[in-house]
């Protein structure tokens, strides 16, 4: 493996375990502002860290984005259709995610309007801000989870036919892309409710093959010799 392909392999890796990650701690962070009954006025109290969970957001639309870019002179020499399938398929999610962290810094400045108001009609105040949470959690069932499945499901197909990675790895990212689907399909009828424990166990098959995937790629690297 030449040094560009081996420079390539590790930056792929890198941008996985940094969208992984971002991904996670920005959940955490917007907990104040989402997950609290009292939203409006934690908002303000929290200001500093909500805004620091939109950046790990956009981090990780950033690295979403280059994991696409940086795989698709791999993936096009197997399967160009799916390759430039992936690229677009990656933006879309991507764009999702951006009017995510849109919706929660409108949230944000919408509970900052509202302490300053002093005593202003709360009423009027909630609604705008169930409109802006319930954006935010479209947005987070169609792209980390959606969008996310169908990604992994086309890089890990042509994965799986190369052989640019041990085969164990897209069979891996195979049944995650199909667990993580059903997930955001069974949010979106009711099923069940997003962040919850049946939502978490259905993610972990998707989350093991990136990191799986990102630890080989910074190791080992494309195995190029599979080329026909």
């Amino acid at each position: 493996m030449d040094l560009k392909t081996k420079t390539a392999s590790r930056i792929a890796g890198v941008l996985f375990i940094i969208a992984a990650v971002t991904a996670i701690v920005g959940v955490i962070l917007y907990k104040p502002l989402l997950n609290d009954a009292d939203y409006l006025t934690q908002g303000p109290a929290h200001a500093g860290q909500v805004v620091l969970g939109a950046v790990m957001e956009l981090l990780l639309v950033v690295s979403a984005v280059g994991t696409a870019t940086v795989m698709f002179p791999f993936l096009k020499t197997y399967n160009r259709t799916i390759a430039i399938w992936h690229v677009c398929f990656r933006f879309m999610e991507a764009v999702v995610i951006s009017v995510g962290v849109i919706s929660v810094l409108s949230l944000l400045t919408l509970s900052q309007e509202y302490v300053a108001a002093g005593a202003p009609d709360t009423a009027m105040y909630h609604v705008s801000g169930s409109l802006l949470k319930a954006i935010h959690d479209w947005t987070f069932l169609l792209g980390p989870n959606f969008f996310l499945g169908i990604n992994t499901m086309m890089y890990s197909y042509i994965f799986y036919k190369s052989g640019l990675v041990p085969r164990f790895i897209p069979l891996v990212g195979i049944t995650g892309s199909v667990l993580i689907m059903l997930a955001a399909l069974l949010e979106m009828f009711g099923v069940i409710d997003q962040l919850s424990t049946w939502g978490g166990i259905l993610a972990v098959p998707v989350f093991a093959n990136e990191m799986i995937l990102a630890v080989w790629l910074i190791a080992k690297g494309f195995r190029l010799p599979a080329v026909k």
